[in-house]
């Protein structure tokens, strides 16, 4: 009797509009914060750039039990097996507690020495302290909220995280208004305020998050089904989800890499990489949703034994996707030096980004290329694959490259650039050429055609 409302929610324009607008408004919250931080000072927007790199390494910890679950909860709400999607999300809830709060409790007690040993410049430690101690102490709010995301999100409804993006950017825009110029009978904390804004509006989405997941499967969820366990299960989300996190770990660990050249040309390269990094954002946010909704909808058919359908669509997906990115990335090239006058007014910086435009016509395809049939093929289990590829190529030419070319060669930020684009296209080539083989798609489904038939077969016996 559900049949009807679930295919309807898995259609790509359904899920991926809400996404979207989750993205937009994400973005939005990360240009409030760089805009208004930026009224503190130049080097209060470096630390937070800065930061934020860090928080994203960080959180590929807790991709291999969100995603992980994510996949195989399409997967299993695929095929009507909703009981299990519904174990797995409650397992994976309580694995990202487990696995957060350490890492809060970390960040909270050496913010310096951590910022130090990546090479922060000096005079900026003193605010990253604040920042990160502040930010990263609520560390566990952000794996909690990634996993209630991730989960709500793959059940087919992608409005939800919605409508609770809309709530946690609205108060933290409101909060930061407060906290930076000492309105709404706020004290003036500067940066201070901002890493209090941040924590208390992800504590409150958060709250929202665990009340809607607790109805997001045809069985209610209760407190007390924290206390189950699945070995088995558990066990599945991880060989899926370790190699995304090896995959994500690998991406982000470059990218903080390439902020620590970036900090050791000078502080002004660091601003202008990170207002460079929310124009980029902007430019790929629809690009993005795509993909991400194209991973449901693909272990959807894949979990439901739809073959061709989830091969062809990922390439029309692919496409549309790909007209949006590069208009949006021309646009970009066109206005980027007035856009990137809101930020700032330092000339220098302006500059900087500016001579980055031209090349991030060029990086924002490959990107489209690399997430699209990367997301593919993880979404049918692929993902020992994709971490190869990652570790491979990421770890050579988005890792060790920039510092040769943009540092011992003194090409500087130009030269960093030119490494990025490389490592999305040659990785972009690789997961489209596995796609196309359908080795992945074919043999995967008859590997789990054949468990379930064998898990069947010793239930009956049993």
């Amino acid at each position: 009797m559900n049949s009807q409302p679930r295919e309807k929610s898995f259609t790509l324009w359904m899920l991926a509009w809400p996404i979207f607008l989750e993205l937009l408004l994400q973005f939005l919250l990360g240009a409030a914060d760089t805009l208004m931080v930026s009224r503190i000072s130049d080097d209060a927007v470096a630390v937070v750039g800065f930061s934020n790199q860090l928080f994203m390494a960080i959180t590929t910890l807790f991709v291999a039990v969100s995603s992980g679950a994510g996949i195989l909860i399409a997967q299993r709400i695929g095929s009507r097996n909703n009981e299990e999607a519904r174990t797995i999300a409650v397992i994976s809830v309580k694995a990202s507690v487990i696995i957060g709060l350490p890492l809060s409790i970390l960040l909270f007690a050496a913010p310096e020495p951590i910022a130090a040993m990546l090479q922060l410049p000096n005079e900026l430690l003193p605010l990253a302290r604040i920042y990160i101690s502040i930010v990263g102490g609520g560390m566990v709010l952000t794996a909690v909220m990634s996993t209630l995301s991730t989960a709500i999100r793959n059940t087919g409804n992608t409005k939800g995280p919605m409508y609770t993006a809309i709530a946690m950017n609205i108060i933290h825009i409101v909060l930061n208004y407060g906290f930076i110029f000492g309105k709404l009978g706020l004290p003036e904390w500067g940066l201070t305020g901002v890493a209090l804004s941040t924590v208390i509006s992800r504590l409150l989405a958060t709250v929202v998050l665990f009340v809607m997941f607790h109805s997001s499967f045809e069985r209610k969820i209760y407190w007390s089904n924290y206390r189950m366990s699945d070995s088995k299960l558990m066990k599945e989300v991880l060989k899926i989800g370790w190699p995304l996190a090896v995959s994500m770990s690998a991406w982000v660990f470059t990218q903080l890499l390439i902020f620590s050249y970036i900090a050791m040309i000078g502080s002004n390269e660091l601003a202008a990489r990170t207002y460079m990094n929310t124009l980029e954002s902007f430019c790929f946010l629809l690009g993005q949703s795509i993909a991400m909704a194209l991973q449901i909808q693909v272990a959807h058919r894949f979990g439901a034994g739809q073959l061709d359908a989830a091969y062809k669509g990922v390439y029309r997906a692919h496409w549309f996707a790909q007209m949006i990115v590069v208009v949006n990335a021309f646009l970009i090239y066109l206005f980027g030096g007035q856009l990137l006058g809101i930020f700032t007014k330092d000339q220098t910086i302006i500059e900087l980004g500016v001579s980055l435009l031209g090349l991030n016509l060029l990086l924002q395809p490959g990107k489209m290329l690399n997430m699209a049939f990367g997301n593919s093929l993880n979404s049918v289990g692929d993902t020992k694959y994709v971490m190869w590829i990652s570790l491979s190529v990421s770890s050579i030419v988005a890792g060790v490259m920039p510092y040769i070319v943009g540092i011992q060669l003194g090409w500087g930020l130009v030269g960093i650039y030119v490494c990025m684009v490389a490592d999305e296209y040659i990785r972009g080539a690789l997961v489209l050429i596995r796609w196309r083989g359908q080795k992945a798609l074919r043999g995967k489904h008859r590997q789990r055609t054949a468990d379930g038939a064998s898990k069947a077969k010793a239930l009956g016996h049993s």
